[in-house]
């Protein structure tokens, strides 16, 4: 464990929203081995660590998040909606509608209750199409992911708005790349591109075929590794800019990620080039983050997938406990 992790948390009461996902529950697990009292709010039915206090919390109800916020001394707001291109599209207030609910509830309560240092996870999505990333230019253009892109900045915005007028200089935001790892979404119906290739390898497709050439270029960060980027911004914060990118800082053909799920997984694969490859390269540069809080992608992309196929081996169901906002006819 982080010996920084220790001293800054142990005792410490801390609220993570969404600590039930991809990177709440690693972010949960640092935090309860550095001696945290750990309270995660979640409508997710999963128990992700014994050792914090586990509330199904609807965060879109502001006295909820009152009740949740009261006595923290710190809160990371990583409760969010993640699914596919296609389904951002055909449910576009399903993303939009809760993002700017439970964004506005948890940030004016730990406001109102004197929360010491928050955390936001923003998305790669609340950035303009681009080949590199980079927070400067985080404010130009229209968002590539637009209805939680948008919902996204506003969130950015309130935080900047409460530090101007209020001083909040321990609030702070990440965006994170496309993050994969153990408890992913692995819906079929809804999931991201390494989960969905996952799960149809499990079902014994054959051949997976893959849409596009292979070429597209795209930046996968693990899990752990984020999480612990998170809580280093925590401790840090980002100083006078508006946030920091969490990502590897490397970019990955979708060919190289389907040859390295072979390298250890046998299935046979096929490119189907009748089909769009998407956008050709988007990659995060993570040159600030590790200037201001320390960061670092440790986590090799054959190493982090191999680990989320194992856990995916042990928890194929776990996805059907967690909450689904795209259920037809909500």
């Amino acid at each position: 464990m982080n010996s920084e992790f220790c001293a800054v948390f142990n005792q410490k009461k801390v609220l993570v929203t969404g600590g039930t996902g991809l990177i709440g529950r690693e972010v949960v697990h640092m935090l309860c081995d550095a001696g945290a009292n750990v309270t995660i709010a979640s409508l997710d039915k999963v128990v992700v660590d014994e050792r914090a206090q586990h509330l199904y919390c609807d965060l879109t109800d502001i006295n909820n998040c009152l009740d949740v916020t009261k006595n923290k001394d710190f809160v990371l707001h990583l409760a969010g909606i993640k699914g596919s291109i296609e389904v951002t599209k055909r449910y576009p207030a399903n993303f939009l509608v809760p993002l700017l609910m439970f964004n506005t509830n948890i940030l004016e309560a730990s406001r109102r209750n004197g929360v010491e240092r928050l955390v936001y996870t923003s998305s790669i999505g609340a950035y303009s199409s681009a080949e590199v990333f980079v927070e400067s230019n985080g404010a130009e253009g229209e968002p590539m992911d637009t209805y939680p892109g948008h919902a996204k900045r506003v969130a950015e915005l309130q935080i900047q708005a409460y530090k101007e007028q209020y001083g909040l200089s321990g609030y702070s935001v990440v965006r994170p790349c496309n993050v994969y790892g153990p408890g992913d979404n692995f819906d079929p119906k809804n999931a991201m591109v390494i989960p969905t290739l996952m799960h149809r390898i499990a079902n014994k497709e054959d051949p997976v075929v893959v849409w596009g050439d292979g070429s597209a270029i795209r930046d996968f960060a693990y899990s752990r590794d984020v999480a612990v980027g998170i809580l280093q911004t925590l401790i840090h914060g980002t100083g006078e800019h508006p946030f920091i990118n969490l990502g590897s800082g490397e970019g990955y053909t979708i060919k190289q990620l389907v040859e390295s799920l072979n390298s250890f997984i046998d299935f046979n694969y096929e490119f189907d080039t009748s089909k769009p490859s998407g956008f050709p390269k988007r990659v995060m540069d993570v040159s600030l983050a590790k200037q201001l809080v320390g960061y670092e992608h440790k986590t090799s992309l054959i190493q982090g997938l191999q680990e989320t196929w194992n856990w995916f081996m042990q928890n194929r169901e776990e996805y059907k406990n967690k909450q689904n906002y795209f259920v037809e006819g909500k």
